[in-house]
């Protein structure tokens, strides 16, 4: 809305030029969404207490320290980013970008679901909340409606493209599955970043330094001079996603803040399920899906995980390949103290942030 607004009004007031810059930009979204969440955050924890009561169930099958240190924590905590990362946005991104309405549009329709997954959950005291097969076709629907608006925008060259990363203009033209692929990009992601969510501070950790990462890629890809010197292939009007990702790390460590251990809230379904749908979306239109899985991987992980212990349980009439899945939890059983496994996984994750990052030059 400020670019909007005062970019027009650079030729008498040439100060105002500065609103033309991405990278100005982007800081100031990140700015603005954290002093967002830092202001609102403690009335608004004070508030969801209040009508939470005892607040997050906690799931009996859990490890059985969770049942005494975070009984009583209140969810919904997503919805506070949510508003750090919109009003930002809508403050500072060109609102004539299709690209920057698309991944809103996610990011708030998923924030709804994983809300009335929330409100479910605490008001039933049911830790399952919504059915997992409604839950699960309300995201394909909103992915595919994301995926058939980010086709309908993509420069015909690029679409139904998948690249990939490490070689110079390898790719596949997937075709009409492509569409399938974008959807599974979207809903995977949004689930992967949600079977995270399981130890204070293990989620946000990851999605600040994903969503670092991709405020680079997709300045860069947004920037012709950058893309052709990078031998990546160039997507106008991409790099306005940049202050979405600065928005989305502001308010995500804004968040920290009361997320840090022991939190004193949780970001609940909320939160994650949007923020995992919109790093799939950004991902689909900067054509970095796969860089998303390498800097992602603790998301990938953790997903993987959870769907190979319930295929051998099957198979095997009730073995296990972890002592717990999610993997967060496999590690917790073998001793490790929460803060342990946050850390290990943040390190973990910074790591395989600058592989993705290495993507961009190595090829």
């Amino acid at each position: 809305m400020l670019y909007n607004l005062l970019y027009p009004l650079n030729s008498q007031y040439t100060f105002l030029n500065i609103f033309k810059y991405i990278t100005v930009r982007a800081a100031g979204a990140t700015l603005t969404a954290l002093i967002i969440v830092f202001c609102f955050g403690p009335a608004f924890i004070r508030k969801l207490k209040a009508l939470q009561g005892k607040g997050q169930p906690i799931r009996k099958e859990g490890p059985a320290s969770h049942l005494t240190t975070k009984q009583g924590t209140p969810t919904m905590g997503g919805s506070l980013i949510l508003l750090g990362m919109t009003v930002s946005t809508l403050l500072w991104a060109d609102l004539t970008n299709s690209y920057v309405w698309i991944v809103l549009g996610v990011t708030l329709s998923l924030g709804v679901l994983g809300g009335i997954d929330d409100y479910i959950k605490v008001t039933k005291q049911y830790p399952d909340g919504m059915r997992s097969r409604t839950k699960f076709a309300i995201q394909i629907l909103i992915g595919c409606v994301a995926t058939y608006f980010i086709l309908h925008h993509s420069p015909l060259t690029l679409e139904n493209q998948l690249f990939f990363p490490f070689f110079k203009n390898a790719l596949w033209n997937m075709g009409g599955w492509f569409f399938l692929f974008s959807t599974l990009v979207i809903v995977g992601s949004s689930n992967a970043v949600n079977l995270t969510d399981g130890l204070d501070g293990l989620a946000i950790g990851p999605i600040i330094f994903t969503a670092l990462s991709f405020a680079v890629i997709t300045y860069i890809v947004g920037n012709s001079v950058f893309a052709h010197y990078l031998q990546l292939h160039f997507v106008p009007g991409s790099g306005e996603l940049a202050i979405i990702c600065g928005a989305f790390v502001g308010a995500s460590l804004g968040f920290l803040w009361f997320n840090a251990p022991p939190a004193m809230i949780f970001m609940g379904d909320m939160g994650s399920l949007a923020i995992g749908g919109a790093l799939g979306a950004i991902s689909l239109i900067v054509k970095h899906e796969i860089v998303l899985a390498i800097i992602g991987g603790i998301f990938v992980l953790e997903a993987v995980s959870v769907m190979l212990q319930v295929a051998y349980f099957k198979m095997t009439g009730g073995k296990r390949i972890f002592l717990m899945a999610p993997l967060h939890h496999h590690f917790e059983k073998k001793g490790w103290a929460e803060s342990t496994v946050v850390i290990r996984f943040w390190i973990i994750s910074i790591i395989l942030a600058l592989i993705g990052l290495a993507t961009l030059k190595i090829r």
